[in-house]
């Protein structure tokens, strides 16, 4: 169990980062969950409202059909992303993979969080090539993701405990 404390890591770099990302056309403007776009993109905003015609628009604009990570590419990514944090000497404290997303709680000596986020898409992406899971040209993933910085233990508590027991349960494992 970690210590909690809410007291701010005196250092200028993070103890972890949250890092989110998802797999391409799953999650649009205008969906039912709500969304965020570039001109609100600011934290502590809230999401842009659900709008069905604005999901139609979105949805008319992808270039190729979304993608959903099966059993294998589940198993694929996770790999992938465990054998990043062990090359590059990260610590990892939590990942969960679903169908459309994947989660990450991650201590990356890294100079930026986009950096770790990459990595992990890029390597996840040619994991699932190596295993035969992915056999297309195009990335799997949507652009962006999210890296949320984590100060305190609390934070990093809280964000592992959202990704261990927040995603729901195990997925099964249809392959």
């Amino acid at each position: 169990m970690y210590y909690l404390c809410s007291m701010w890591n005196n250092t200028d770099a993070p103890i972890a980062y949250f890092i989110s990302f998802r797999t391409y056309g799953t999650w649009l403007h205008g969906d039912e969950r709500g969304s965020i776009d570039r001109h609100n993109n600011i934290y502590g905003n809230p999401k842009n409202a659900p709008n069905k015609h604005w999901r139609q628009i979105s949805y008319a604009r992808l270039k190729r059909k979304p993608v959903r990570l099966n059993a294998a590419r589940r198993r694929s990514v996770e790999r992938a992303i465990r054998e990043v944090c062990q090359k590059r000497g990260w610590i990892l404290f939590a990942i969960n993979v679903r169908t459309n997303h994947v989660h990450i709680v991650v201590s990356a000596h890294a100079k930026k969080p986009s950096m770790a986020l990459n990595a992990f898409k890029a390597n996840a992406t040619r994991e699932m090539r190596s295993d035969r899971a992915w056999a297309s040209p195009d990335t799997p993933w949507a652009d962006r993701g999210s890296e949320r910085w984590l100060w305190t233990q609390k934070h990093l508590s809280d964000a592992i405990d959202y990704v261990v027991n927040g995603q729901g349960g195990d997925l099964p494992d249809f392959d």
